[in-house]
């Protein structure tokens, strides 16, 4: 598993805002899709891709185009606030749900809904979750994707914490298919309820309010 932690002085800016306290909902969605549209811009780096040839109005030249239609996977409900900011530079891509909730007792995660082809041999999938704290969710949802065929995996989390990138990393032991968690931060550690210190809360609570 490789971690690409983006530094970027607009990256650490928008993460700045989304970490107070005092940011509303409406501006943290806008943020937060502000700041996913930068790390995707990172994270598609290995985007497969395929020589063709095209003709400008002055000659004839080589350039390259998609080679196949990537799979933007959004964990629901949080992921769902990164999914216009990924799509925004990704916009030929197909776009499959999966539904996990972590057990705050247990912190385990478990997949309640699922939106995806049942045959993903070949797929490169970019999963979107804003929160890699514990590492079971991700890890679970990575399972998930690969037990379906898919080869080549990008994890795009706002935030990260160094037991969820070890979690994961454990979790993912004989998995051989690539995978690559793009953040913006890996901060301090888990608190003892499993959140990110000093992270920015729910993402979820953040971006949606509170379901009462």
């Amino acid at each position: 598993m490789r971690t690409h932690v983006v530094d970027h002085p607009l990256v650490a800016h928008k993460l700045t805002t989304l970490r107070d306290v005092r940011t509303d909902s409406p501006t943290f969605r806008r943020l937060a899709d502000e700041l996913v549209t930068l790390l995707a811009y990172e994270a598609t780096r290995d985007v497969r891709v395929q020589t063709v040839q095209i003709t400008t109005p002055v000659s004839p030249t080589t350039g390259v185009r998609l080679a196949e239609k990537p799979l933007v996977v959004p964990i629901l409900r949080a992921g769902l606030g990164m999914l216009d900011g990924m799509v925004r530079l990704l916009p030929t891509a197909e776009v499959g749900f999966l539904g996990m909730v972590r057990n705050e007792e247990t912190l385990e995660a478990a997949t309640y809904a699922e939106r995806l082809p049942d045959d993903l041999s070949g797929r490169q999938c970019y999963v979107l979750d804003p929160m890699l704290a514990t590492g079971g969710t991700l890890a679970a949802a990575i399972r998930f994707l690969v037990d379906r065929g898919a080869d080549h995996i990008t994890a795009i989390c706002l935030l990260a914490a160094p037991e969820g990138c070890e979690r994961l990393e454990r979790d993912l032991e004989g998995v051989d298919v690539p995978v690559t968690v793009v953040t913006a931060a890996m901060d301090e550690r888990l608190n003892e309820v499993g959140y990110i210190v000093p992270g920015l809360g729910d993402a979820g609570d953040r971006l949606y309010g509170v379901a009462q």
